[in-house]
């Protein structure tokens, strides 16, 4: 089973910049074109350690049931990975839900999966206390809604119109959005770094899940790990790969310059266009 569904993933996920195929049976005209491409950098020992970290994992998953279509994206630590995606794959791509069910219960389930994943990194410190436990994922329905989670250091900004907007439990104007907020205390390590105290990464590990509308405005996702955020800004890393419409391009560019500022987290991340 669990090979069966990592040979899927990365089936689905191989195209990088890719765009999805176009010859997609009863292709709705609403249905907006998606994009993404993703890179995860090899890790290599810590000073001082012989031992190389796990990589993080990466999924990209993509289903139509009908005139349903559902992408799932998400940048996972290597010991809480296999909940989350394990929990949404019986939840959404195995059962063939309805529409209805999918817009009433997407964040919910979300919110369930990570339940799940704070219970493995609760495992994790237990047997490791300097443990970095998190994870993002982004889920989009029929190209209009985002159902977003983010778990300790690892977090999706969203990129509206040049300007990165990171979700967060308050809102106000714009479109129409719902978010959760539930603080766990599973410890997240913070970089000494200034540059990385600029972006204040989490003292213990902050859950947050919500959904909100995909507007016109709306550029492009970033879906990364710690090593990203430690090291840049929001808007840096926004400003970084505007430019570049090749996802792939931009997820590597994004990347390397993480391990260029010297990242001591795992470094990986996926970027999501809409074209």
């Amino acid at each position: 089973m669990e090979q069966a569904f990592k040979l899927r993933r990365f089936r689905i996920g191989d195209g990088g910049s890719k765009k999805r195929d176009n010859r997609i049976k009863k292709k709705p005209s609403w249905m907006m074109p998606v994009s993404h491409g993703y890179h995860v950098a090899e890790n290599k020992p810590l000073r001082g350690s012989s031992d190389e970290r796990e990589l993080d994992s990466v999924v990209v998953q993509r289903e139509q049931i009908d005139e349903l279509e559902l992408w799932f994206f998400g940048v996972f630590d290597p010991r809480i990975g296999d909940v989350v995606t394990k929990y949404i794959q019986s939840h959404f791509f195995d059962k063939k839900p309805k529409q209805s069910q999918v817009n009433r219960k997407t964040k919910e389930t979300m919110k369930k999966a990570y339940l799940g994943a704070r219970a493995k990194a609760r495992e994790a410190q237990r047997e490791d206390e300097t443990v970095r436990a998190g994870s993002a994922s982004v889920m989009l329905i029929n190209g209009e809604k985002l159902v977003m989670a983010n778990l300790g250091g690892y977090r999706a900004v969203v990129c509206r119109d040049g300007v990165a907007h990171q979700p967060s439990s308050n809102h106000h104007g714009g479109a129409r959005r719902h978010w959760t907020r539930r603080l766990f205390p599973v410890r997240i390590l913070v970089c000494d770094s200034s540059n990385a105290a600029a972006t204040r990464q989490p003292k213990s590990s902050e859950l947050l899940v919500g959904a909100e509308k995909l507007d016109a405005e709306t550029e492009f996702i970033i879906v990364a790990s710690t090593g990203i955020w430690e090291v840049m800004k929001n808007q840096e890393a926004v400003n970084l790969i505007r430019h570049l419409e090749d996802p792939q391009e931009a997820a590597e560019c994004l990347t390397k310059e993480a391990l260029t500022r010297m990242s001591k987290s795992n470094v990986s991340c996926i970027i999501i266009r809409f074209d």
